[in-house]
C-alpha cells in the first residue's frame, strides 16, 4: 500500500518484477531486500524438496543457482499486474558448470521457459508460484537416458 493506503497500482508492481530480474541478473542480491518481504515465500513443484520461507532463503536459492549456471540470464517476456498478483512467462539460459543437484556440470547451455504468479503485499514481492519443465532442461543439458 502507498502512504494513502491504496494498493500498488499495475505499472508498480510491473517495476517490481523489472528490479527482481534485475538483481537476480546482475547478481546484486542485496537489492532484493528493498523490493521482498522478509518472510517471502517460494512455492516450485518442478523443486519438491528445496524449502524458500524467507527473502534469506530465496537469496541461498540465486546463489546456488548461480553456481550452476554462472552467466545465467532470466528475460520476463510477459508481465500482466492486478489486484494484488503479477503473471510472467519468461526466459532462462545459461550455461551448466556447476554441480545441480546430483548432477555434475556438462558444459552445455540450456535455455527454457518458466511461468510463474507473485503475490504482492505491502508494496514488496510476498509469494511466488513458479513452474517449469525439468525434463527440457536434463534433455538440452544430455542428463536423460538415450531414447
Amino acid at each position: 500500500m502507498d502512504k494513502g493506503g491504496l494498493p500498488m497500482n499495475a505499472d508498480g508492481m510491473k517495476d517490481l518484477v523489472r528490479r527482481l530480474t534485475d538483481a537476480m541478473n546482475s547478481r546484486q542480491l542485496d537489492e532484493l531486500d528493498a523490493i521482498m518481504a522478509d518472510d517471502f515465500v517460494r512455492h516450485c513443484e518442478a523443486t519438491p524438496g528445496l524449502v524458500v520461507t524467507s527473502r534469506d532463503d530465496f537469496k541461498a536459492f540465486l546463489r546456488a543457482d548461480a553456481e550452476a549456471f554462472p552467466d545465467n540470464v532470466q528475460t520476463m517476456t510477459h508481465v500482466v499486474a492486478g489486484d494484488d498478483l503479477i503473471g510472467v512467462f519468461a526466459t532462462y539460459e545459461g550455461t551448466h558448470l556447476g554441480p545441480l543437484g546430483s548432477f555434475p556440470p556438462t558444459g552445455k547451455r540450456a535455455k527454457f521457459t518458466f511461468a510463474g504468479v507473485l503475490r504482492v503485499e505491502n508494496d514488496k514481492l510476498a509469494e511466488f508460484w513458479i513452474t517449469w519443465d525439468n525434463m527440457t532442461i536434463l534433455g538440452q543439458l544430455g542428463l536423460l537416458p538415450a531414447a
